[in-house]
């Protein structure tokens, strides 16, 4: 799981002109987020590495040459962001082993823009260039040269990237994916938070809350939780809520759910980290709906 980046992580609430560069740019969000969620392998992790892409891209607005179009920009940050995550995560050797591959391969014919999720999931499985080719190829249809420009390879690279990678695409077939290993102590205190936050006992809330604990709310603020109205939101908020202890794409997190027409049904989902039972991270997604659309499995403790 990565830690959020320094100059991100003491921003504090977001400039009004940050905020509106995030509006402009709403309609490629969900394209984002759905490329990092793949190269990542966890959609929550590529939310997170977005939304970091996104802020570099704003803090070198005055780089952007307006004439081009603005996707292929934003991706290449994100594209870059999403490898600098797999470095740190130790991925490091899976990709320097995956560049001494030769150049080329066999033709083998594009799986298509239609690829299937289920099959689109698959990728993580693949060496960070040929995941990355085969999905900016076969998924968000971008020409060779684009892909060569965006990935730092050439069209010969890609082309050869992406006959490998859908190789393996073919041969993979249903793989069953790992569940992580849930930690009896942090299921704990995910319990005890959900009870006191159903409660609204946001004194009890803030004992299980270190110190310095960082709080991200997606495209509000970034910055030390004591700092942030965050709970106070809640608070206030007009429309019912609850709070349920569950799981998104196999990952432990604490899932909100709104009621409309007596019915419960999850909207949003916050993630929490935690040391020597006090919580030190809180990211929350309130605003980021299409990451649940894109999960394989939300899954909320109790329900059948």
């Amino acid at each position: 799981m990565m830690n959020i980046q320094p100059e991100f992580e003491t921003t504090g609430l977001f400039e009004a002109r940050y905020v509106a560069f995030l509006e402009t740019i709403a309609h490629l969000r969900p394209r984002l987020h759905r490329y990092c969620a793949r190269i990542t392998g966890s959609i929550l992790d590529g939310e997170d590495v977005m939304q970091e892409a996104l802020f570099e891209a704003y803090r070198k607005l005055e780089t952007y040459d307006d004439s081009r179009p603005l996707g292929p920009w934003l991706f290449g940050i994100a594209h870059n962001r999403c490898i600098d995550f797999l470095r740190k995560r130790g991925v490091r050797d899976q990709a320097e082993a995956a560049a001494v591959e030769p150049d080329w391969a066999s033709p083998v014919e594009p799986v298509g823009r239609a690829l299937d999720r289920a099959v689109e999931r698959l990728v993580v499985n693949l060496p960070p260039k040929e995941r990355a080719c085969v999905l900016l190829k076969d998924v968000f249809d971008y020409s060779l040269d684009e892909i060569a420009d965006l990935v730092g390879s050439t069209v010969g690279g890609v082309k050869a990237a992406l006959n490998r990678g859908r190789s393996k695409l073919a041969a993979l077939g249903d793989q069953a994916r790992t569940e992580p290993v849930v930690n009896p102590e942090l299921s704990a205190l995910f319990h005890v938070y959900v009870e006191r936050f159903n409660r609204r006992d946001w004194d009890g809330l803030r004992e299980l809350i270190s110190a310095d604990a960082q709080l991200r709310v997606a495209n509000h603020f970034a910055g030390r939780m004591a700092d942030a109205p965050y709970l106070g939101e809640y608070e206030r908020a007009k429309v019912p809520w609850r709070m349920a202890v569950g799981r998104v794409d196999g990952e432990p997190v604490i899932i909100m759910l709104t009621e409309a027409e007596g019915s419960w049904t999850p909207t949003s989902f916050v993630r929490l980290d935690a040391v020597d039972g006090r919580i030190t991270q809180i990211r929350d997604y309130l605003q980021c709906p299409w990451i649940l659309r894109s999960a394989a499995a939300v899954e909320i403790e109790g329900r059948a």
